[in-house]
């Protein structure tokens, strides 16, 4: 009886995790688009084997990259008019497209295949003299947690995050509170428990109205990390750009160049 009792509760356990993990990364969901001309295609392997890839805006002499990390339902061209808005500032992009996503179709997603993702753009930069010091990260949502992530290891010297989340198990606890997301979920991107190991200027954007990742996480975060904190009235979780455009651009760039 205890043996069955065990069993059909880890049973239960893979099945949440398999489950969280279709909502988490419905990269099925996530049509591949046509990468526009005025990009450069990298094509990266990871270090599991998988092969995913990039797409830049160089940046000029002695500029800093902008390293992008998108939301869950995106692929890398979902970022091309913030890069092309940021690198009409004076500033490189590149925008990382995660493993199961658009033409990254070689693996399935998860918390660790992201962060090797997106180690393998970094290193690709670094191998052209692009180090931690020339590198400002900037995630979207989902991507924060990939950022701040990078940020924890040392992988760049600014940091920028949109939307951010406190971590996905306090994001699910929200939902359902009675569901004890940490030990059932395998993803967890903790931002909030990370924050105090990443010693770099930080910039938090968040939109008030924001009905998917609470507005209240986004300030979190920014205490944490001693971050600047931009709220942006009235906006929801994806519109941020389209509200405040300018005056974000602007933050983004003046940390970049700081």
């Amino acid at each position: 009886m205890v043996m069955a009792t065990l069993a059909s509760a880890a049973a239960l356990r893979a099945g949440v995790r398999s489950v969280s993990r279709i909502f988490l990364f419905p990269s099925w969901r996530v049509a591949a688009r046509a990468t526009p001309d005025d990009l450069v295609t990298h094509e990266l392997v990871a270090s599991d084997g998988v092969a995913v890839r990039a797409l830049e805006l160089p940046a000029p002499a002695g500029a800093r990259t902008v390293v992008h990390f998108h939301n869950n339902r995106e692929t890398a061209e979902a970022g091309v008019e913030l890069a092309r808005a940021l690198r009409a500032r004076g500033v490189g992009v590149l925008l990382v497209e995660y493993r199961g996503y658009g033409a990254s179709r070689d693996g399935a997603p998860s918390e660790e295949g992201l962060y090797r993702d997106a180690e393998a753009a970094l290193a690709m930069l670094a191998t052209r003299g692009v180090g931690p010091e020339r590198v400002v990260l900037l995630g979207t949502s989902l991507g924060t947690g990939v950022a701040a992530e990078m940020a924890r290891r040392g992988r760049g010297k600014r940091l920028v995050l949109v939307s951010p989340y406190t971590s996905i198990p306090d994001l699910v606890t929200g939902v359902v509170p009675v569901l004890p997301a940490r030990l059932l979920l395998t993803d967890h991107f903790d931002t909030l428990a990370k924050a105090a190991d990443v010693h770099v200027p930080a910039l938090v954007i968040h939109g008030d109205a924001d009905d998917v990742v609470p507005f209240a996480m986004g300030e979190r975060v920014a205490v944490a990390l001693g971050a600047r904190f931009l709220r942006v009235a009235h906006g929801g979780h994806g519109d941020l750009f389209a509200r405040e455009g300018e005056r974000l651009l602007d933050a983004i760039v003046a940390l970049a160049k700081d």
